[in-house]
């Protein structure tokens, strides 16, 4: 699709915050062309909207806290923003009680669940996109994010633990027919359990349990269920990649590639991409997406930023 998108809908969604352990009640809502996602605060009387900006990024211990001029804050927002990229929904209002996003399962699936309850209204402006012309790259020992031009979209992410029922695991990922609700929004959180008790001395994982993530101990998986992948925790750190850069406000054409990234890296690698002007286009699509997947010719003009 190449047009901007909204919902038809309003959609609420209610549960606990995993790090605050307090419970968040969602109402996400239709919004303009060109206005992008924007966080309200309904809690607090004035001062309350925050726009889901790589710019508005203040914390990135465990997930990603967005903040407005005021300091009002929403953390959590990751999976809800990975939804969002996945269904193809460019402009939408979020309105939450809390301080945290609800974590539901711990994937983007109850997310996508609710848009795709709540429909998908096709606007009438264009979509933008970052098209990528020369490789960029943020790395932090052994850890990095990079962008390579292409004229596919795809994203391979790995990770790599110290643990049996882990260790170096790839996820890859090309966008196409809607196969990011099959493929990827499933992949839940996931946490090992000798680190629960220093999380929360910390303010952390207060609302964490087997229903909201995937248990790790020394030698196994906790969750009675098993796991929804073969590879579901490459395929959860990709999930977050794609919320944390669209951050960007943007998608991307172009290869991304990561390896042990988390949200701090991911916040990195836009900061300095938006202050490497000489790399990326900012271009509108004259052909369907899927189009340019299968290397159609990209019709398209530069925007000025």
């Amino acid at each position: 699709m190449y047009f901007q998108q909204t919902i038809k809908d309003r959609v609420n969604l209610s549960g606990i915050g995993v790090h605050s352990g307090k419970i968040a009640n969602v109402t996400i809502k239709p919004a303009p062309a060109d206005s992008g996602i924007i966080f309200k605060r309904v809690d607090v009387p004035s001062n309350n909207l925050i726009k889901a900006s790589y710019e508005n990024v203040v914390e990135t211990q465990l997930c990603t806290v967005i903040a407005n001029e005021s300091g009002l804050k929403v953390s959590t927002i990751e999976h809800i923003m990975s939804a969002f990229w996945g269904l193809g929904i460019d402009n939408a209002l979020v309105e939450i009680n809390s301080e945290e996003m609800a974590i539901l399962d711990g994937s983007s699936a109850p997310f996508v669940d609710a848009l795709e309850r709540a429909g998908v209204a096709v606007q009438g402006a264009m979509r933008k996109y970052i098209k990528i012309k020369q490789e960029i790259c943020i790395t932090d020992a052994d850890k990095f994010v990079k962008l390579l031009p292409s004229e596919e979209s795809s994203i391979e992410c790995s990770v790599n633990f110290d643990h049996p029922m882990i260790g170096y695991q790839k996820a890859t990922f090309a966008e196409l027919n809607g196969n990011y609700i099959q493929e990827i929004s499933k992949a839940r959180t996931f946490g090992f359990v000798k680190e629960i008790e220093m999380l929360k001395n910390i303010g952390l994982a207060r609302g964490g349990s087997l229903d909201n993530a995937i248990g790790i101990s020394e030698t196994g998986i906790l969750n009675p269920e098993g796991l929804r992948y073969k590879n579901e925790f490459a395929k959860h750190k990709l999930l977050d990649l794609v919320g944390d850069l669209y951050l960007a406000g943007y998608r991307i054409i172009g290869k991304i590639e990561a390896h042990k990234c988390g949200h701090h890296l991911n916040n990195m690698m836009l900061r300095r991409l938006f202050a490497s002007r000489e790399v990326f286009d900012i271009v509108e699509m004259m052909v369907p997406f899927s189009a340019c997947m299968n290397n159609a010719a990209i019709l398209s003009r530069e925007i000025a930023c």
